[in-house]
């Protein structure tokens, strides 16, 4: 027997078959890192399995410059993944009524993304939605469907399997939900062959058919799976990869364990790569370079060292060279709350010099603690604070006579 199904008569090494699909991605694709290959390959083999999940992963090739491979890693999967689905230039009428057909789930393929969510994307709104929603399953969208007059309310199914590749980055919302793989120019000693239509495409289909048919054999053991998490691997992070870790789990091998370690380094990969909002750099930056132990500081003091912070946005924040001033400075702060629950306020601190404006370390500590990184290690010879030079190079210290300092540890430590 040949063809497709030819594979059934007899029981398909899922690991063998992996380590193929992974192979097959080598030889066209330079991924930044060991654990991307890993987790392209499960992320091929999940979309076969689709229908024994309640969320499916979104997979995003994202890069800051072209010419790095993104398109081409999202043409390997194309070859290897079930209904496939290239949406050029699809409107977002078309593609509820595409994925509608539970029977036939596609995987739905978008390049150039940031067409649809970069800042010149336009009205994508409706587009967007489908993207953010459609990694759920029983999330759909309400439209009115019919002629003229005669319109009636129909819902429209939007889970689907999506693979994206763009440049730059995507909202927070869809980034959450998604395996990220930052592509980048190849080195000169990086060298792929280069891929051919005619030729290649039949071979990715027949792994794409292996992959169906051992999908069959494995669907009852990954049907309603809840594989073991990686140590630390929690909330969406979880359910991003819980659907990958099953596929690893019924293939068996080596894949459950370098499924996991993948899991473990993208994830905190992706943490790394984040861009923290605003208020979270504002909130890092009082605590490790401004604050340092300190349990009290005026804001024009606190003005002046943010200042100073380099590769910081305190001195430009509105692109046009306008600094951060007392009140955006109140503005950023009141969106936090004190361990109290009392939003973070200015207050007055009385020193030798007068009483101004300012805030206390205690009212900041709840916010560190909740929302910022976890501090940078500390060397025992730096109990004492660093000194910051403000009002014409005077140290906050000298300038600020009574004012108290403890170290970060015992700030962090009150809240716990």
């Amino acid at each position: 027997m040949t063809g497709p199904n030819a594979t059934t008569a007899q029981a398909i090494d899922g690991a063998a078959l992996l380590d193929d699909v992974e192979a097959f991605h080598r030889r066209f694709n330079v991924f930044p890192r060991e654990a991307a290959y890993v987790a392209v390959a499960l992320w091929d083999a999940h979309a076969h399995l689709i229908d024994c999940f309640d969320s499916t992963p979104r997979i995003a090739f994202l890069s800051p410059e072209p010419g790095s491979g993104k398109s081409r890693a999202l043409e390997i999967v194309e070859t290897l993944v079930p209904n496939r689905l290239v949406a050029a230039h699809a409107t977002a009428n078309a593609m509820y009524r595409a994925v509608g057909d539970g029977d036939h789930l596609p995987t739905v393929l978008f390049d150039e993304v940031d067409t649809i969510f970069g800042p010149k994307a336009g009205d994508n709104e409706p587009l967007r939605g489908f993207i953010n929603a459609g990694h759920r399953r029983g999330v759909g969208v309400l439209r009115c469907v019919g002629d003229g007059s005669h319109q009636e309310a129909k819902m429209f199914e939007t889970f689907c399997a999506v693979a994206m590749a763009g440049l730059g980055s995507l909202p927070d919302t869809i980034l959450s939900r998604s395996v990220i793989i930052r592509m980048r120019k190849r080195a000169p000693n990086e060298h792929v062959e280069s891929y051919r239509l005619r030729t290649h495409e039949p071979q990715g289909h027949a792994l794409r058919d292996r992959l169906a048919a051992w999908a069959d054999q494995v669907r009852d053991q990954v049907d309603g799976a809840w594989p073991t998490m990686p140590e630390g691997i929690s909330d969406r992070p979880a359910d991003v990869w819980e659907p990958l870790l099953a596929v690893a789990d019924a293939a068996g091998g080596h894949w459950p364990q370098r499924a996991r370690a993948a899991c473990v380094e993208l994830v905190h990969a992706a943490r790394e790569g984040d861009k923290a909002s605003v208020g979270v750099q504002l909130l890092t930056d009082l605590r490790d370079q401004v604050f340092c132990g300190a349990d009290r500081m005026p804001t024009a003091a606190i003005l002046e060292c943010l200042h100073a912070i380099e590769d910081a946005p305190w001195t430009d924040m509105d692109g046009n060279g306008k600094a951060l001033t007392a009140r955006g400075l109140s503005k950023l702060l009141g969106d936090y709350v004190t361990s109290e629950n009392k939003p973070i306020r200015p207050r007055s601190i009385r020193t030798a010099g007068g009483v101004p404006k300012g805030y206390y370390a205690e009212d900041l500590t709840d916010a560190w603690l909740r929302y910022c990184p976890h501090p940078p290690e500390k060397s025992a010879t730096s109990a004492t604070p660093a000194t910051h030079q403000v009002n014409g190079g005077a140290d906050v210290a000298e300038e600020l006579p009574g004012i108290r300092y403890i170290h970060p540890a015992t700030a962090t430590g009150t809240v716990a």
